[in-house]
């Protein structure tokens, strides 16, 4: 059987086998779960330094301050594009399960936000992605640009400032698709959720839910502020590089 506990990341240790993240040893046994394993299912959340909360603060304050025009401009442009909010409040599932009130600038048409039908983890989750690779039509011109600039993301600064996440952890998804979550899935939860994370700077949306939730569950087990650091200078790389981003 599986073991439940581990403070160090085991690839053999996870739920859902699949591809990409991380390697499963050569000398390691995977045997399938039995029925129902997964509800016992538990990870050793590594202890989240205090430091962490200072470094969000001072992140957050420094990245709205040296970001500040392309907020205005971003405001302007939405403003422009069509009819509806510039900036979407929408419910998601944080650390221990609460819901909060989460920020990002409307990238889509009025209303269409809403529509998270091709994101609900269901089937294999081994081969589904996080997000179609198609464009879709409901994404303005302005809302397109945005999110393959990683910019609609910015209102987030917010949320970090309020303490409702962190600038790195697990991205935090609407209670509608955490319903659909295997239970293992909910691990996640144990810490606050970032505006990036181990998931974002190894795949973005071009990983499988599969290996978002092996990339989560092992920065719960493992989150060094050095750690954290290193996510966000590779989170400023990829954004430049607009790779993954839709």
């Amino acid at each position: 059987m599986l073991p439940t506990k581990s403070k160090k990341p085991k690839p053999a240790d996870w739920p859902i086998s699949g591809e990409g993240a991380p390697e499963t040893p050569q000398n390691a046994v995977v045997e399938p779960l039995a029925e129902g394993a997964e509800a016992s299912f538990e990870v050793d959340a590594y202890p989240t330094s205090a430091v962490k909360r200072w470094l969000d603060i001072i992140g957050a304050l420094l990245a709205l301050g040296v970001l500040a025009p392309i907020w205005l401009l971003a405001l302007i442009l939405i403003k422009l594009d069509g009819p509806g909010p510039v900036i979407l409040k929408q419910k998601r599932v944080g650390l221990g399960g609460r819901q909060f009130i989460f920020y990002k600038f409307r990238t889509m048409v009025n209303g269409a936000e809403n529509g998270i039908s091709d994101r609900i983890p269901k089937g294999d989750l081994t081969k589904l992605l996080l997000s179609p690779r198609e464009r879709n039509p409901s994404v303005t011109k302005i809302g397109w640009v945005l999110r393959k600039t990683t910019m609609d993301e910015l209102p987030q600064l917010l949320n970090v400032l309020k303490g409702d996440m962190s600038l790195v952890g697990p991205r935090p998804d609407m209670p509608e698709i955490v319903a659909h979550w295997p239970p293992h899935f909910h691990e996640r939860h144990k810490v606050k959720p970032g505006m990036t994370g181990l998931a974002q700077v190894n795949g973005r949306s071009d990983i499988t839910h599969d290996q978002k939730i092996r990339y989560d569950l092992e920065y719960v087990r493992h989150h060094p502020i050095t750690g954290d650091l290193a996510i966000i200078l590779k989170t400023v790389v990829l954004v430049l590089s607009t790779k993954g981003a839709r």
